[in-house]
């Protein structure tokens, strides 16, 4: 039988929960802002519930480790450490980046390489590079850079295909591709849960005192001054 996982990813504003079970992967998703605190944990318990299942049953837990916004990454891998303790079980951070190039290929199937790129605010980006046969592979790490350097950044790599909401939020630089643009591509729950049952197979699980965000930053937060002048640089 293949395992059982629950998976969460809060991220962005949107909060997202998975369950990985008999060959299947279900998901549920609500926008919810700034609140995924006071609404992941019922929506763990609704998604079990529904399927008859209960977090005893689960194999191993999964969590969205960014990079993303902070204080969600903290929440999803703090929600994460304290289920895993709880109930036994074990965890696997997956990275965002590469959920959103999984989810990205599904979409897309014809892409071979995929740039995935999201917006970390203050005119810079989250990035890395995928390749998609014959199953996805990390080209390029996550990493950080300025907006205005993401068709440059496309075009050093090769990729074929852009995706992410950096193309959302900043369209002067998306006007600059001459490849495949998908910028309503998002990473979830559900792409995060079918990244870890690779990983759960390969036995990559870890002890929950293990787990760690990807902040990808050097520094989680900045002056006032730090973010203004960040914001002024083209």
């Amino acid at each position: 039988m293949p395992p059982t996982l629950l998976a969460i990813d809060t991220a962005t504003e949107v909060c997202s929960v998975a369950l990985a079970f008999g060959g299947q992967v279900v998901e549920v998703a609500e926008t919810v802002g700034q609140k995924h605190s006071d609404r992941v944990l019922p929506m763990i318990r609704e998604l079990l519930l529904a399927h008859g299942l209960e977090l005893a049953d689960c194999d191993a837990i999964a969590f969205g480790a960014g990079p993303g916004a902070f204080t969600g990454l903290r929440i999803a891998c703090g929600i994460t450490q304290g289920l895993a303790f709880g109930a036994g079980k074990r965890v696997l951070p997956v990275g965002n980046l590469a959920a959103l190039a999984l989810a990205t290929q599904a979409a897309r199937p014809g892409a071979r390489r995929i740039l995935a790129a999201i917006d970390a605010r203050m005119q810079e980006i989250y990035w890395a590079l995928y390749a998609t046969a014959p199953q996805l592979e990390e080209l390029a790490a996550p990493a950080l850079a300025k907006a205005g350097e993401l068709e440059a950044l496309c075009r050093q790599h090769g990729a074929d295909l852009v995706a992410g909401n950096a193309l959302l939020a900043y369209p002067q630089q998306a006007a600059q591709f001459d490849c495949a643009l998908a910028p309503d591509v998002r990473a979830s729950a559900a792409s995060i849960a079918r990244l870890a049952l690779r990983r759960f197979e390969e036995g990559a699980a870890l002890p929950p005192e293990q787990a760690a965000p990807l902040y990808v930053r050097d520094r989680v937060a900045r002056t006032i001054d730090e973010r203004r002048a960040a914001a002024a640089t083209p």
